[in-house]
């Protein structure tokens, strides 16, 4: 069963729901803290799935053999709950996620925040063990995988930006879990995503200081994509999170509304 955290409702301005995707070691509660709020506000219906084996999703399998494609049925479920075609919105490995999904469905638009790029997640995985080969050996020996974020330290490293308050790195240090070594690493490494004959527009956008996704892979997501990445200042990984993820908010709305969304 997948959790499914939903605020808002569809309306005559926004008659599209919007779906959100958590990266690795996240949940949807990454989307609750401020995100689903705003765009309910703004008169969306926002939900946001937690993936199998995170947050209170169950999973019928142990979380290290769960695959992406498995993650995929997942996105795929939740967008039938929550209305059938709805945009798909997602944050690093779920920025992933939605490459994959493009490959078959065609949802009305498409926001990556801070994503895996598509030529894949090893050059990133590399500057994390070059960092700390110590705590990344240990992360990957004993299944572990959220040790590489879920200290105050490294999740300030990682994932925010130097300026972000400490209340906001260590709340989120602190809700990190564990996540599949296999889907995370492994498939987002070589199972890529075949992007060619995509047509859903995609709006792509990353932090400057942002210490997971380098600022060239952002402009290698966008470039795949054909348009261009949009870069926020003194933002870090976890857009969705960082003091200034309200304009982050504004600009998929204004952006959304271009659309007719």
């Amino acid at each position: 069963m997948l959790e499914i955290i939903e605020k808002g409702s569809i309306s005559a301005r926004h008659p599209v729901p919007l779906l959100f995707i958590h990266g690795g070691c996240h949940a949807a509660w990454c989307w609750a803290d401020n995100f689903l709020g705003y765009f309910a506000d703004e008169g969306f219906r926002a939900s946001a799935v937690s993936l199998r084996g995170h947050g209170h999703s169950t999973s019928t399998q142990p979380i290290q053999s769960c695959s992406m494609a498995d993650y995929l049925d997942d996105v795929i479920s939740a967008a039938g709950q929550v209305g059938g075609n709805p945009v798909v919105i997602g944050h690093s490995t779920g920025g992933f996620l939605i490459q994959k999904y493009l490959e078959n469905h065609r949802p009305p638009a498409a926001v990556l925040l801070a994503s895996t790029p598509p030529q894949g997640i090893l050059r990133a995985s590399m500057r994390i063990w070059r960092k700390h080969p110590w705590t990344a050996m240990r992360a990957n020996t004993i299944g572990e995988s959220h040790e590489v974020f879920n200290t105050p330290a490294l999740a300030r490293q990682q994932l925010f930006s130097p300026d972000t308050p400490e209340d906001i790195v260590r709340r989120c240090a602190e809700r990190l879990e564990p996540d599949s070594l296999r889907a995370v690493f492994v498939d987002q490494a070589f199972r890529l995503p075949k992007l060619d004959g995509v047509t859903t527009p995609v709006l792509v956008l990353g932090g400057k200081e942002d210490g997971t996704i380098s600022n060239r892979e952002v402009h290698a997501t966008a470039e795949a994509f054909g348009t261009r990445a949009e870069l926020f200042p003194d933002m870090g990984h976890n857009m969705m999170l960082d003091s200034g993820w309200r304009d982050v908010a504004t600009r998929i709305t204004t952006w959304l509304q271009g659309l007719g969304l």
